[in-house]
């Protein structure tokens, strides 16, 4: 069995991640700390590893043990983007140096490939839309920032170490697992949460905002191609989004219930993906369709 490392993978992403690189006959290994993650998204099968990405030691010991490590999927982060203005030193550490430091180890253990999970809040304001990958970054938070620099290293490995490479930037991502309370949580899980617990939706601003959502397993998809994928290797990033944009108050009339409103925040009005390059890369596009997204939500969530 070719064997894989997935940092993080005991959060949202991972959850979905780990199970369907098993069905694909990997022998994963997980790295998380559990800050974020919980013990029960990591299946039976795959092994845990408690390492935090910024002991640099522990993690080229682990690499160097596995031997012949086929990828390593880097989920691992803090994704706040408060949070990284509010502890800027904290999140650099793990966001950028935690990033280096999963470079080097799979450097120096010749990993056959290193897929990122980038983020499209690199792009920040833009005066068009969609977003596509040949715009100039303009990223708002240390978070975002973190997530360009990602890019770059990864770059720059494959560029000066021949370290195969690969980003995906994630859009607003969405389906099971995800915790409404945590560094990911977007509008849909909130939403399901609230009327789950009989409480009316809350909607920021006038919500008419609109945002690019994506269901993970397309994400996870994407992945995987992204492994695999002989078109790709040389730090090369691209987008994953559905190519399709929706308002915040669109979103809340499919889940159905009451709305509120509240002040707005500081954020980007419109968010909308061009995911050109990922089909002619990788072959993706995505094929759950928000409807058919929300529609599994509420039906797992016992919400009429």
């Amino acid at each position: 069995m070719k064997k894989v490392v997935v940092t993080g993978g005991a959060g949202f992403l991972g959850s979905h991640l780990v199970p369907r690189l098993q069905q694909e006959g990997y022998e994963v290994h997980v790295v998380d700390n559990l800050v974020a993650g919980t013990r029960d998204h990591v299946p039976v099968g795959a092994t845990l590893h408690e390492i935090d990405i910024r002991d640099k030691h522990a993690l080229a010991d682990l690499f160097r043990q596995l031997g012949e490590i086929a990828g390593v999927f880097h989920l691992a982060a803090l994704p706040r983007v408060q949070f990284s203005i509010d502890h800027v030193e904290e999140a650099n550490d793990v966001n950028i140096n935690g990033m280096l430091n999963v470079l080097l180890a799979a450097r120096d253990a010749r990993v056959g490939r290193v897929v990122y999970s980038a983020s499209s809040s690199a792009y920040g304001d833009q005066e068009t839309l969609p977003l596509h990958e040949g715009m100039l970054p303009n990223p708002l938070s240390p978070y975002a920032l973190h997530k360009y620099v990602g890019e770059q290293y990864c770059k720059n490995f494959s560029l000066h170490y021949g370290l195969p490479t690969v980003s995906l930037r994630y859009f607003n991502l969405y389906g099971p697992n995800a915790d409404p309370n945590g560094p990911y949580a977007q509008a849909i899980i909130k939403f399901i949460d609230q009327r789950q617990h009989g409480k009316p939706m809350t909607i920021t601003g006038d919500g008419e905002q609109t945002r690019d959502v994506v269901h993970v397993r397309d994400v996870v998809r994407a992945n995987l191609l992204a492994l695999t994928a002989p078109s790709v290797g040389k730090g090369e990033v691209m987008n994953i989004g559905s190519g399709k944009a929706y308002s915040v108050n669109a979103v809340a009339d499919m889940i159905g219930g009451e709305k509120v409103y509240i002040a707005p925040r500081v954020e980007p009005r419109h968010s909308l993906a061009d995911i050109t390059r990922a089909k002619q890369l990788l072959g993706w596009e995505p094929t759950i369709t928000l409807e058919e997204g929300i529609a599994e939500l509420k039906q797992l969530y016992h919400i009429a």
